[in-house]
């Protein structure tokens, strides 16, 4: 029997084509799925989103909330969806979420929007490179590279390009908003014309890459929490005394003790991250909308704040500074996917920095959560109860 996997080049995309490459992998590794052919699309739905369909992982889904949130786009109280196998992160969610509910809900700000892809282009020294720099910030060659990405696209602009100089190559990012789109693929296509139009315009230039790592693709990166990768966008709140003591079994001073402690302890250890563990909310969210789950790399991300404020409360916020979503297009249209997108009404064109206040809004309520467990000593407790340390 052939090891190579079982492929219709006509019509692929079948559940007896599903069915044929589960009994190939049953056949070749000695155990056959029962369980990955259960689900209620119709697989003709899936070209562009994954090749050798064979079946689905079934995720548990829970629901967290109500999550008030007060922002710009996204106001009133929603139930999030989180899609995940981990004991205690709903509950956790949820207990932030009432709390900050009781505390008058959470003011959510998006302050930057910009997808990148990074080319570099290559010279025989560093005279050339900067010389060429030099043409890429000219007015018209600025509105030509603009005209040449824009045809690409009926959504995408292209908004700016950032330089960076290094021995004989330049480095650059092309910045574009992309609509409801997370718009790493839309990026791509445009920034290729541009590039293969400089290859045509200027001789000097010996070679070039589309990407360089420098637009750090799935991949946490200083540089994105500086100059934003996706949506910028902060989450904050004031919990009164009251709450905290009453819904979270701590308060204010040991809460903001422990942030600063947590601080030097990130600091050390030069996390990306000096908050609790926004990675979790991010992530489950992502895999019950249909987001691409590897973007997590970027999006967990994040730049806590705690302080105590002249009434003794506790005013907490984060923001994320890359944080890549998309409501329209990839695996956002998919059965489960969408219908969790359309609970929140974030599904479709127009919605997608309503969905990234409501998941920065649960990034929030999963850092009070935790913090105030580690503050007040509960955590392993609840982990025992609800989680994975069963004995």
């Amino acid at each position: 029997m052939s090891n190579k996997i079982p492929r219709d080049p006509q019509n692929d995309y079948t559940r007896e084509m599903a069915e044929v490459r589960q009994r190939f992998v049953g056949e070749k590794c000695g155990h056959t799925p029962h369980h990955l052919n259960h689900y209620s699309f119709d697989p003709a739905v899936l070209p562009g989103n994954i090749e050798h369909f064979s079946g689905v992982a079934q995720v548990p889904i829970g629901f967290a909330g109500p999550l008030l949130v007060n922002g710009e786009y996204a106001q009133g109280e929603f139930f999030v969806p989180l899609a995940t196998t981990e004991g205690t992160l709903v509950a956790s969610y949820n207990r932030g979420m009432k709390a900050l509910h009781a505390s008058g809900g959470i003011k959510t700000t998006i302050c930057s929007d910009a997808m990148q892809r990074a080319p570099v282009f290559i010279f025989k020294d560093a005279r050339d490179a900067r010389d060429f720099g030099n043409w890429i910030k000219q007015e018209d060659t600025l509105a030509k590279m603009r005209e040449l990405a824009e045809s690409t696209t009926s959504i995408g602009k292209l908004l700016n390009i950032e330089h960076y100089i290094a021995n004989k190559f330049l480095y650059l990012r092309f910045n574009y908003y992309t609509g409801d789109a997370a718009g790493q693929n839309m990026v791509g296509k445009a920034t290729f014309l541009v590039c293969e139009w400089i290859k045509q315009e200027r001789p000097e230039v010996l070679h070039y890459y589309l990407e360089s790592n420098f637009a750090t693709d799935k991949k946490g990166s200083q540089i994105n929490v500086i100059r934003t990768r996706g949506k910028r966008v902060t989450a904050e709140a004031t919990i009164p005394r009251a709450v905290l003591e009453n819904l979270m079994h701590t308060s204010v001073e040991p809460l903001h003790y422990h942030h600063q402690i947590a601080n030097i302890g990130g600091f050390i250890s030069h996390v990306n991250n000096n908050g609790a563990h926004s990675a979790n909310g991010i992530t489950a969210i992502f895999i019950a909308t249909g987001q691409d789950v590897a973007n997590v790399a970027e999006s967990s991300a994040g730049i806590l704040f705690a302080e105590k404020t002249p009434n003794d409360e506790l005013y907490l916020s984060i923001t994320i500074p890359s944080l890549i979503v998309g409501t329209y297009g990839g695996g956002t249209g998919l059965a489960t996917q969408r219908e969790c997108l359309e609970i929140l009404g974030c599904y479709g064109t127009g919605k997608v920095k309503k969905f990234a206040e409501i998941v920065a809004a649960t990034v929030l309520a999963g850092e009070l959560s935790l913090a105030s467990a580690i503050s007040g000593l509960d955590w392993v407790s609840s982990h025992d109860k609800y989680g994975r340390n069963r004995p």
